[in-house]
């Protein structure tokens, strides 16, 4: 019943939707869980949203606690659940909310100060502006888990510059700080003690682009901690098959490329080789379709042994040691890999809203 009425623990709604005049601040509220999104989160967020697209100006959002923006999906209820229906739910909702976000016809300013991972990314890096801070911490780390890169990743990580978005998919490597403005998740870069003083001085303000425009540039001096990896990145990267990526690292074998290679080789094969075709379509299709596409990829793992497995490992049990299923790259067929992306019944395949990305 509390979970129904959106309440986390017995006091506060998970989702906080503070009406400011004609402004409004939507705030994750699950701290203990680095306001890790689950279904009644991004339910409560998609109808905060739909109603203040037509009553405010512009929305902020923010995440409570300190300590993380939002940390990304609630994968452990998602996998825990022995109605596979919860998980396809929570996938749907999030993804509607996502391409609400993406289309959102008032400006969107995330606040991403902390843990910003998957599903954070979902909710933030599709609206018009994203503050980041020294604190901010940013992946897409779902092949560890036996996942894919979702809410719009095939999307939004698919035009990144060269072949980055693909190293950032397929191996999960965390953005620190200022990394995310140079990459392009962060829009505009505020210290996180200042980030109160801006917040106010946006909700004074008609005008957030004016406002926000003396955060543009990174601190002095610092630099994209993957400069020095670009071109490598670029190379080995453009390998069409995950065959030959790992190849391209073997015969590198620089420090940088063992230390990639051992990540990897860690991840599950299946999701690997799903991530990559995902990406690669991706990069021809618009947002819609790329929401579509993944949804056909999340209703197949919620099905799947490897989401399941994966999280258990790494989450549940923490026993560190997914047995993934195949264990090998050879062992993952071409047609394993497609039948993820096959269509789904009509009735169940995503219907995101139409319309133009976001942009000012």
């Amino acid at each position: 019943m509390l979970q129904n009425r959106g309440l986390a623990g017995e006091s506060e709604p998970e989702v906080l939707g503070q009406d400011v005049g004609n402004k409004g601040v939507l705030i994750f509220n699950r701290p203990k869980a680095l306001n890790s999104l689950n279904l009644n989160m991004v339910q409560l967020t998609n109808d905060i949203l739909t109603r203040w697209e037509k009553t405010k100006t512009f929305v902020i959002s923010k995440g409570s606690g300190g300590k993380a923006y939002c940390a990304g999906g609630d994968v452990k209820a998602i996998t825990t659940n022995k109605d596979t229906s919860y998980g396809k739910n929570l996938f749907r909702t999030e993804y509607l909310t996502n391409c609400l976000i993406a289309t959102y016809t008032i400006p969107y300013i995330a606040l991403i100060d902390g843990v910003v991972m998957g599903g954070g990314l979902g909710m933030s890096i599709h609206g018009h502006y994203r503050v980041a801070t020294e604190k901010t911490l940013s992946a897409m780390p779902e092949t560890a888990i036996g996942l894919f890169p979702d809410v719009g990743a095939s999307y939004f990580l698919s035009r990144l510059k060269g072949k980055l978005g693909i190293y950032l998919a397929l191996t999960g490597y965390r953005l620190k700080g200022p990394d995310n403005l140079f990459v392009g998740f962060a829009t505009h870069y505020c210290p996180s003690a200042e980030l109160p003083k801006l917040e106010k001085d946006l909700l004074a303000s008609d005008n957030p682009r004016e406002i926000l425009k003396p955060y543009e540039k990174a601190p002095e001096g610092s630099q994209f901690s993957l400069e020095p990896f670009v071109e490598k990145i670029d190379y080995i990267f453009s390998a069409p098959t995950m065959e030959a990526i790992i190849e391209r690292l073997e015969k590198d074998g620089s420090e940088w490329a063992n230390t990639t290679l051992a990540t990897l080789r860690k991840f599950s094969p299946l999701s690997l080789k799903v991530t990559l075709k995902e990406l690669q379509l991706g990069s021809q299709l618009n947002l819609q379709e790329c929401f579509k596409m993944e949804y056909r990829l999340a209703w197949r793992s919620t099905e799947g042994h490897d989401f399941i497995e994966g999280v258990r490992a790494l989450l549940v049990d923490k026993d560190q040691n997914p047995k993934w299923n195949p264990s090998t790259l050879e062992g993952v067929s071409q047609k394993m890999v497609d039948d993820f992306f096959a269509p789904l019944d009509p009735e169940n395949e995503l219907k995101p809203r139409s319309g133009p990305k976001s942009s000012l």
